[in-house]
C-alpha cells in the first residue's frame, strides 16, 4: 500500500506527543481555539495524498465545504482546514501540525537549537530531553518516505513539484478522479 509507510510514523509521531504531553501537559497551553500557527502550509506530496483520500471519505457536505474553502485559501493566509479554532480534518492533519507548540531540536548555522510556542513551558529554566521532538530526524525520515512514495506512485516521473499546498491536496485529488489524470500518481 503506498501511503503504509507514511501511516507508520504518524503512528510514531501520535505517540511521541501523547507521552510529551503526558509528562508534560501542565506546561503546554496548545488546546482547541488557540491557532495562530494554523497557516497555509505546503506538504510533501505524500502528506497531500493521504490529506485527501481522507477528505474524500468525509461526508459529501463537509467535502464540499472544505474544498471551496480551499478554493478560496490564500498562500498567505490560515489554513483553509481552519475553522473556529479547530481543524476540520484533524484526524488526518499533516505531520508539521502533529508537532506544533510543542519543543523541537534542529539545525541551526554550525549548532542546534530548541523552539517551541512561547506560550508552553513558560517559567521553565531548562527543558528535559523527553519533552523535545528531533525535528531533523523527523524531516529526513518524512523526506525518505515520501521519495518512496513519488518513485512507487509515479513510476520513475517525478512530478514537477516535490511539494503542494495544503489547498492544492485538497482540490487536486478530486480533480484527478474526475478527469482520469493521476496528479499525485496514485492510480
Amino acid at each position: 500500500m503506498l501511503l503504509e509507510n507514511y501511516r507508520q510514523l504518524v503512528g510514531r509521531v501520535d505517540a511521541l506527543c501523547r507521552r510529551i504531553e503526558a509528562a508534560h501537559g501542565q506546561h503546554l497551553a496548545c488546546r482547541k481555539g488557540c491557532d495562530s500557527c494554523c497557516r497555509h502550509l505546503s506538504l510533501f506530496r505524500v502528506e497531500g495524498v493521504a490529506l485527501a483520500r481522507f477528505l474524500a471519505d468525509q461526508d459529501p457536505l463537509l467535502l464540499e465545504k472544505i474544498r471551496e474553502r480551499a478554493r478560496n485559501a490564500r498562500p498567505d493566509g490560515p489554513c483553509p482546514l481552519l475553522e473556529d479554532g479547530t481543524c476540520l480534518l484533524y484526524a488526518a492533519r499533516p505531520m508539521i501540525c502533529r508537532t506544533h507548540g510543542l519543543p523541537l531540536m534542529f539545525s541551526e548555522g554550525e549548532g542546534r537549537r530548541v523552539d517551541f510556542c512561547p506560550q508552553n513551558f513558560q517559567g521553565i529554566a531548562s527543558l528535559p530531553a523527553s519533552a523535545v521532538v528531533d525535528l531533523d530526524l523527523l524531516n529526513a525520515t518524512l523526506g525518505t518516505i515520501n521519495e518512496l512514495f513519488v518513485a512507487e506512485a509515479f513510476q520513475g516521473t517525478p512530478p514537477a513539484r516535490e511539494r503542494v499546498s495544503i489547498a492544492e491536496a485538497l482540490l487536486l485529488h478530486g480533480e484527478e478522479k474526475r478527469s482520469g489524470n493521476s496528479l499525485f500518481g496514485d492510480k
